[in-house]
């Protein structure tokens, strides 16, 4: 079905933003056309990385937001596709490999960093089929 409906010419596809606008209106037009906010407001840490984006040329980037799983709002206790709220975007990641940048809005639970040495390394198993150090 994805491929008829992109080797069809008649199709209406467009994409939702213009690659090379700046990060603050790609991440603007998600929040509004998509999850419905009214507003986006951005952290002092968010303010720098707008920056240090745009210094080091990073603004054709796409975007990947990061948000609460339980609402389209940055505000878990919106549940659902709530309207006319005001987003805040606490900071921004970059993944300059991939070539887009990740706006976390507000606070919510992210994957753990891994350690500098992994917990396997203490980890043993004797001749007997024994496993230490799994505590």
């Amino acid at each position: 079905a994805v491929v008829n409906v992109v080797e069809n010419k008649a199709t209406q596809y467009k994409p939702l933003y213009d690659w090379k606008s700046p990060i603050t209106e790609k991440i603007e037009i998600i929040a509004k056309e998509i999850y419905g906010a009214k507003n986006v407001e951005y952290s002092k840490h968010a303010q720098l990385n707008l920056r240090r984006i745009d210094r080091l040329g990073f603004n054709d980037f796409a975007v990947c937001m990061a948000k609460t799983q339980k609402s389209f709002s940055d505000n878990p206790v919106l549940t659902g596709r709530p309207e006319g709220f005001t987003v805040t975007v606490s900071e921004i990641e970059i993944a300059a490999g991939a070539q887009f940048v990740i706006p976390i809005l507000g606070k919510m639970m992210r994957m753990p960093g891994l350690p500098a040495i992994p917990a396997s390394e203490n980890m043993t198993i004797d001749n007997n089929g024994v496993i230490s150090g799994l505590s």
